[in-house]
């Protein structure tokens, strides 16, 4: 599976630093040391803010967006809230987004829809921050799942409900069948028809033939599938006596 992007939206190097620094790292399966795992599990796309005005297009999966360094600047005009475009843009693109807000912020957290505001809080921001980016990804990536399931479990229905069809008619076919095959049978053995004619009966036999194979091999095939769903059951009970 290809792995999800971050865009860090950042006029400071060191907020960038900060989040790659203490995104969690993933688990060696074997150890489960999480240092020793092959590292972080995302791809890390950083942009400086001033760029930020359209991101609609952007090929990313979250956004993690600095608006304590604009806040701090305004210093006495006590801004709460990002710069407009900032967050006009993260709320446009319409996917997840983080914005850290300068320690003057009133509230811990707002929510609104896809973006979640934090208060910047010395020493615990950029853990907070990378591991609720990691629970966003972690979920989202549960809800594509979900869907390609689905959407295979829709396509294996169709086919199921098909095959049924088919199994169900069976009978009348193969009944249409044995009178095509047998019409045809009489054309070509008709002695005086021309030899069009019977070039054409012949034609329509050797169809019907073939078509009567494919539905002997439908029948097959059911009697086959039927025998392997009973197979687990009988091991099931054979292990049970054996034990």
């Amino acid at each position: 599976m290809k792995r999800p992007t971050v865009l860090i939206l950042a006029s400071d190097p060191a907020f960038s630093r900060e989040i790659t620094a203490n995104w969690p790292r993933t688990p060696d399966p074997r150890t489960k040391d999480p240092d020793s795992g092959p590292g972080c599990d995302v791809e890390f796309t950083v942009l400086d803010q001033n760029f930020s005005s359209d991101l609609a297009g952007s090929p990313y999966d979250l956004a993690i967006a600095d608006a304590s360094s604009v806040e701090l600047k305004k210093g006495k005009r006590k801004a709460q809230h990002p710069r407009p475009d900032l967050k006009t843009a993260l709320v446009a693109a319409g996917k997840p987004a983080i914005i850290i807000h300068s320690g003057r912020a009133r509230d811990f957290y707002t929510i609104h829809g896809h973006v979640l505001e934090l208060r910047r809080e010395p020493g615990i921001w950029p853990a907070l921050t990378a591991l609720i980016g990691r629970e966003i990804l972690s979920r989202r990536q549960a809800e594509s799942r979900t869907q390609e399931a689905e959407k295979i479990r829709a396509a294996a229905q169709a086919e199921a409900t098909l095959g049924r069809y088919m199994l169900e008619m069976r009978t009348n076919v193969n009944n249409a069948l044995t009178t095509v095959l047998g019409n045809a049978e009489l054309l070509v053995h008709e002695p005086g028809l021309p030899a069009t004619v019977v070039a054409q009966a012949d034609a329509l036999r050797n169809m019907a033939l073939r078509l009567h194979e494919v539905f002997q091999r439908f029948s097959s095939l059911e009697k086959e599938l039927t025998v392997a769903a009973r197979e687990p059951g009988k091991k099931a009970a054979a292990a049970a006596a054996g034990s």
